[in-house]
């Protein structure tokens, strides 16, 4: 079965359109946990625009399972998450005026900075993902860092589900996960995942050990609650 780990950004957006004290995102952790899910994961952005430090040290503390830190490759953020210690780091494209992110990573473009951050944060003993676009150069850039893990866009194909692309962006992410673990990395996918989309992804997605979904199970913890929109997609991916 296919690992589950829940972003819980989108509740802090929520809290932070009020700049209140709720909806709590560590709550909603803590409940995805409770209903099952293997890991959760946030985004400690520049800007600050949901998750908040303070959030990442309670996190850091409350977490029973694995926490990931999505995160740019700055000295601000590489500092922070050396501080705090989550389990897995996954470095991610940052802009301040996208409303999510855009793309993965270019590794190809940037391997000696990134070689330099990878491995100042496994000295600290965290292991490191690297987000990026299912293409296979992009894939063998990030063996070429010593990256531990890849998580792959599947934006794509999230936005092509039941188009003509659609095939086409599976091929994409089946070639680039097949590449990725050939060369020894655990491979996790995700963006845009939702409960009608992932199915295919299951059914396909052989070499695909973990996807990050956020959006979707947020939108639907607020008709049935985080416990239960948790337990809902993990019955489609234990399908």
């Amino acid at each position: 079965m296919i690992e589950l780990s829940v972003n819980v950004d989108h509740v802090a957006t929520v809290r932070e359109a009020r700049k209140g004290l709720e909806p709590d995102p560590v709550a909603a952790a803590i409940e995805a946990e409770v209903a099952g899910a293997s890991g959760i994961t946030v985004h400690l952005r520049e800007d600050r625009r949901h998750i908040q430090d303070r959030d990442l040290r309670v996190l850091r503390e409350m977490v029973k399972t694995k926490l990931n830190m999505e995160m740019a490759a700055t000295e601000e953020m590489i500092s922070i998450a050396i501080a705090i210690r989550p389990d897995l780091v996954t470095l991610v494209p940052e802009k301040r005026a996208e409303l999510t992110t855009e793309g993965g990573l270019n590794i190809v473009g940037q391997e000696e900075a990134l070689q330099k951050a990878i491995s100042t944060l496994q000295e600290a003993g965290i292991v490191v993902s690297l987000f990026i676009d299912p293409d296979l150069s992009q894939v063998q850039a990030s063996a070429r860092v010593r990256a531990n893990c890849v998580e792959i866009h599947t934006g794509r194909y999230a936005e092509a589900f039941r188009s003509l692309q659609e095939e086409l962006e599976m091929d994409r992410i089946i070639n680039a996960a097949s590449l990725a673990a050939k060369l020894g990395m655990r491979v996790h996918g995700g963006h845009g995942l939702n409960y009608q989309n992932i199915g295919k992804l299951v059914d396909k997605g052989k070499e695909i050990q973990e996807v990050s979904i956020g959006h979707s199970i947020v939108a639907r913890s607020l008709f049935v609650g985080m416990a239960e929109a948790v337990r809902e997609m993990l019955r489609l991916l234990s399908r």
